[in-house]
């Protein structure tokens, strides 16, 4: 009996460990960061698109109250997943310059939840957690929206004029957000 508890907790120790190491890879973001070796997945062959990036935004929060008062402290990041991300024939510095304006639409709205957090008054509700919860889905809705916005009117990269245009907004954009950057 011994044994097969030992066996058992070796096993879960082991499981542990190697969940552990085959956490995703995730890149943080960076003006102009992307690589196309960042671009680890197997491409679709189905897809019509000659590349997709993987980005998202994470955050977590918490409060804690003392003899002080309540102190509210959040963290929000902006991502790049390498091994969900894919490039079919990579060599075109305007296809990566592409994908890394879909990285920096998601870093600008990481900004925007990290000004909406930083304004968010905890006093005014007894339910944090759904409240904070909205703003994030709120962002994540808008993100969505413009990387949909994004490939449509550049074509997937096919109108670099329109390109041109998206690359100067989220610079400028970008810029109005700096002191909520990461």
């Amino acid at each position: 009996m011994k044994i097969k508890i030992f066996n058992g907790l070796l096993f879960l120790l082991i499981s542990f460990g190697l969940q552990a190491q085959m956490e995703e890879e995730k890149l943080k973001w960076g003006a102009n960061s992307l690589t196309w070796e960042n671009f680890k997945a197997t491409p679709d062959p189905n897809s019509p698109f000659t590349a997709n990036t993987s980005s998202g935004i994470s955050y977590s929060w918490s409060l804690k109250s003392s003899v002080l008062g309540k102190e509210y402290k959040y963290e929000v990041h902006s991502f790049f997943n390498p091994e969900e991300s894919w490039v079919k024939n990579s060599g075109s510095i305007h296809l990566l310059a592409h994908e890394q304006l879909h990285f920096d639409i998601t870093e600008l709205h990481a900004r925007k939840l990290r000004k909406a957090l930083s304004e968010f008054d905890f006093k005014k509700t007894r339910e944090v957690k759904p409240a904070l919860q909205a703003i994030y889905q709120k962002v994540e809705i808008e993100r969505a929206s413009m990387q949909n916005k994004f490939d449509l009117e550049t074509k997937h990269s096919m109108e670099e004029a329109a390109q041109l245009e998206w690359q100067e907004y989220i610079k400028k954009e970008l810029e109005k957000l700096e002191n909520f950057s990461s």
